[in-house]
């Protein structure tokens, strides 16, 4: 062998090296902590990692994170806390490949959180939550929401991302549009005398969100339909915050950022918790959950006093030097920007569960696209019936999930009854 050749062969610890940085990349170390503090008790958190995947490709892992914010009682939301993860995966094919199945995600999250929806109502009771549900595989995070529970990302490169829309009518012109083309009525709480205060409320029930899960004795077009927005974070990791409205009605995403950073997942929870209990009292359930999303070798960075008001903490998302890496290292460094995956808010499931891949990468075959029921042959009805080019094409819905998307679409009068909701 020539001494050129020699210098071409690749040493097996070479090979092994990269390996383990091939794995460092796609396995990050998620630190989690959460803080509450209880003025109704209907605030309730789901919190699982290392929950593993069956993928064609090999086994894989994924967190889950949930915030549910009930309203006119508890149980909607411990019925979505107990049942959406379910919903939501059962709703993605199976043999899939991993890029598929992180592709996959946000049609099964419309359908899961309408499941869960359409299931909880057929209880009768009239509860109401939001819901804001986070799943991480690797560096991709997907997150789903209804309400005014909001997630926040804030990557290493610096930043601010919203991953969560807010669906408080008082600030969503279009949701206010839908609502009302829909037959709902929009307006403030009339106290007699043509008064009116409060926020802007749907009407009839009062609700002051336009999404939501439960809340039977509410015009359907209150949809569980969430706005999904998926992102990839670069192999430097980023800090997640996830709250409930108690904490956004007294801190701005900067300053919920600032007051927080360089501290470890547990202590900044709870800083932002006493942070918002300060600032407005406990006027409601005040709930926030912190995710870091980190490099494995990087340890968790220690824990800091915040500095006086108006000063910048450190971040403790410091990119790593060039010093440290390797020129091996860098061909598997991915580049130190957040990539925007997939964004859509529509209520219309017939854009929600529309896709450019195959079906088979998407939908299960014979079965209802929500519910996941059989559909026996000239049973199913595609979610594009009425459009005349697209009148057969998948995926299909059972009778009873097609009822529901015309009720949601304002194409059928509601047989719900009218009620106060808070």
């Amino acid at each position: 062998m020539s001494a050129r050749n020699e210098h071409q062969t690749v040493p097996l610890s070479v090979l092994l090296k990269r390996e383990l940085a091939n794995e460092k990349i796609e396995k990050p170390e998620i630190m989690h902590g959460q803080s509450s503090e209880s003025k109704k008790g209907e605030d309730f958190t789901l919190i699982k990692t290392e929950c593993q995947m069956a993928a064609a490709d090999g086994v894989s892992t994924y967190s889950v994170f949930g915030l549910f914010d009930g309203h006119n009682g508890s149980a909607a939301a411990i019925y979505a806390k107990e049942n959406l993860l379910n919903n939501v995966l059962s709703a993605v094919p199976t043999e899939l490949n991993r890029e598929e199945w992180v592709s996959a995600l946000p049609r099964a999250l419309v359908a899961g959180f309408v499941k869960t929806d359409k299931d909880f109502q057929e209880k009768g009771q009239k509860s109401g939550t939001t819901a804001t549900f986070v799943i991480i595989e690797g560096w991709v995070v997907t997150v789903a929401s209804v309400g005014d529970s909001r997630c926040i990302l804030e990557p290493s490169e610096g930043g601010i991302y919203y991953l969560s829309a807010d669906h408080r009518l008082e600030t969503n012109e279009e949701e206010r549009e839908r609502i009302t083309a829909s037959g709902g009525e929009v307006g403030r709480l009339n106290t007699g005398g043509g008064a009116q205060v409060g926020p802007l409320r749907c009407w009839p029930g009062g609700l002051c969100l336009s999404r939501s899960i439960g809340d039977m004795d509410i015009g359907e077009y209150i949809v569980p339909v969430p706005y999904v927005k998926q992102v990839k974070l670069s192999t430097a990791g980023g800090r997640l915050i996830i709250c409930s409205d108690g904490v956004w009605d007294a801190l701005t995403a900067e300053a919920a950022l600032d007051c927080c950073r360089g501290m470890g997942a547990d202590d900044a929870a709870s800083l932002l918790v006493r942070e918002a209990l300060q600032a407005k009292g406990l006027r409601d359930d005040t709930t926030c959950i912190i995710v870091d999303i980190l490099p494995q070798e990087k340890p968790p960075a220690p824990v800091q006093q915040p500095k006086k008001a108006g000063k910048m903490l450190k971040s403790m998302f410091r990119k790593k030097s060039s010093e440290s890496s390797s020129c091996n290292d860098k061909e598997y460094q991915e580049p130190d920007v957040v990539e925007e995956l997939y964004e859509e808010g529509s209520a219309m499931l017939s854009e929600r569960l529309d896709t450019k891949y195959p079906l088979r990468h998407m939908f299960k075959l014979f079965v209802c696209a929500v519910c996941q029921k059989e559909i026996k042959p000239g049973e199913g009805i595609s979610i594009h019936a009425g459009v005349k080019v697209r009148d057969w094409d998948g995926p299909f819905l059972c009778f009873s999930c097609q009822e529901k998307k015309e009720a949601m679409e304002g194409k059928r009068t509601s047989d719900r009854l009218s009620s106060g909701s808070d």
